[in-house]
């Protein structure tokens, strides 16, 4: 009876596990119009701002006072992979992976498109293939970027042949199970969207191959995002999570600039330090305006979810600034200052976590994970210890299907044109400790703390200059690195962007690496 009782578990589990390869009810969702954004032809590009989107409260009229914004999507496998560190260990994870936008992630950018970019079906003559685009793009590690493979689309998207061949979100399995699996990244793939914009984000969930014992759930959490909707918060108990097979479209709508991240909210502690984190940061309508920004940012009163009286409102995230300066659009900035004070030439998302080796290893061999003697080793910006902080492109690992994947594709070099300024979006995704980074020669001017501009409420700028910062895990902050005089920072310079902290300045056992990077003038 024992025997039988045995092969009955054994081949539950294997139809189980049939049925999840089978019978998957993998989507995506991309709308190429919606009320907001009525004109599908205008909505791949962001249009200048001329004044609020709805300023009434009687609900939404038949059309938008002015169309704000545009329609931006992404698709992202949850599932695992491995990382390669700074000595060389590779590292199993828990992990988000690109299932759109792989060219543009490749390259160090993120991965979030236009409707007409997403919904773009891979018509190669080759099919995808597991640990494309590194497959194809770089398939003996050198980092030379061919340019052969650039599908930005949604990966498993197909005609509808049901439909008339339309482009609905119908998707083929196979595509994203190649892709997908063993597809994880450190950190998870970068997003970058505009005010106004609505952003359709769908996750896959293709499982974890390593831990076929696992029937996880992953959920995409926007931390400190001011999302109205808790059924799209990631909070499992709140909102919905995704199971094994499956698919989730989350709607966010875009209305405060900032450096923000997300992460994985099913037993947060193990999956942030397992990897599933990754950033996130919303550009300012100030970007679309051409015209005095004082004014502009004086009409942006009138869009009530956005509306900032200051005389009112204690909460108001981006007052007037005290002082008129009369400056004009026609930059880029981390926020609708009015006053063209966060103004920057090159931006940089620099994120922040760390890695306990024997907590991936347990977690990879089928053993109780130590959560509270858990202890960071390898300290990462951007997935990466020192000195692969600055090396180009993005790294690669092979995984244990035999394929080299791409890992960790954000280098954490700062490259600032001479007499110009880089804008740093730093965050802290660490689980066990405190960061600090430090800046040799070229002062920090912080202007942004957890996606708030620092401004007090009768418009007084609390920006401060400092040569350190200090991050706990779920912060962020806005830093600007001012290279303008030439004369200090001259062409062919380079600095140091480091922890003070001895300790985080290592590799495991290995000193010299960890929490370090390099600040090159060009």
């Amino acid at each position: 009876m024992r025997k039988l009782h045995h092969i009955g578990l054994l081949i539950a589990f294997v139809c189980l596990a049939t049925g999840v390869a089978r019978g998957q009810s993998f989507r995506v969702q991309c709308p190429t119009s919606t009320i907001t954004h009525p004109t599908a032809a205008n909505n791949n590009s962001e249009p200048a701002y001329n004044g609020p989107t709805y300023s009434s409260t009687s609900g939404y009229p038949a059309a938008p006072t002015n169309v704000n914004g545009a329609i931006k999507c992404q698709q992202i496998s949850g599932g695992d992979g491995y990382a390669t560190m700074g000595d060389g260990t590779q590292t199993y994870m828990f992990s988000f992976g690109p299932l759109s936008g792989l060219s543009k992630i490749a390259s160090g950018q993120a991965g979030t498109g236009s409707p007409s970019e997403f919904n773009d079906v891979y018509l190669g003559t080759t099919p995808l293939q597991p640990g494309d685009p590194a497959k194809t793009i770089d398939p003996t590690g050198t980092y030379q970027f061919t340019g052969s493979f650039a599908f930005n689309g949604a990966v498993g998207q197909v005609p509808d042949l049901d439909n008339g061949g339309a482009i609905n979100g119908h998707v083929d399995p196979r595509q994203m199970m190649d892709i997908g699996v063993m597809n994880g990244n450190i950190p998870a793939p970068l997003m970058a969207i505009d005010e106004d914009d609505e952003f359709f984000l769908t996750l896959s969930n293709v499982g974890m191959i390593m831990r076929p014992d696992l029937f996880e759930q992953h959920t995409v959490h926007f931390h400190g995002y001011p999302n109205a909707s808790a059924f799209y918060d990631g909070v499992p108990d709140a909102s919905v999570a995704i199971n094994i097979g499956a698919s989730f479209t989350y709607y966010y709508l875009a209305p405060d600039a900032g450096t923000y991240f997300w992460h994985c909210h099913i037993t947060p502690p193990e999956h942030l330090q397992m990897g599933m984190v990754g950033q996130l940061y919303v550009r300012p309508r100030q970007n679309r305006v051409t015209g005095d920004l004082y004014s502009s940012l004086q009409s942006q009163q009138g869009d009530l979810r956005t509306a900032c009286n200051s005389a009112t409102d204690i909460l108001c995230s981006n007052p007037l600034p005290a002082v008129n300066t009369g400056a004009v659009g026609g930059s880029m900035y981390a926020y609708n200052d009015g006053d063209g004070s966060t103004a920057y030439d090159v931006e940089y998302p620099i994120q922040i976590h760390g890695f306990d080796p024997n907590f991936h290893f347990v977690g990879m061999t089928f053993n109780p994970e130590g959560f509270t003697d858990m202890k960071d080793k390898y300290f990462l910006l951007n997935g990466r210890s020192y000195p692969d902080t600055v090396t180009p492109g993005p790294l690669e690992t092979a995984s244990a299907d035999g394929v080299n994947h791409f890992s960790q594709p954000l280098p954490a070099i700062i490259n600032i044109p001479a007499g110009k300024k880089a804008l740093l979006r730093i965050s802290d995704l660490d689980v066990t400790e405190y960061q600090t980074l430090a800046s040799l020669g070229i002062p920090m001017q912080v202007v942004g703390y957890n996606a708030k501009l620092l401004r007090d409420q009768a418009g007084n700028n609390l920006y401060y200059n400092t040569n350190s910062i200090t991050l706990a895990g779920g912060e962020s902050l806005d830093v600007i690195l001012d290279a303008t005089n030439t004369a200090l920072y001259p062409a062919g310079s380079v600095f140091y962007l480091y922890t003070p902290n001895l300790d985080h300045l290592s590799n495991d056992a290995e000193n010299f690496g960890g929490l370090m990077t390099e600040v090159h003038i060009n």
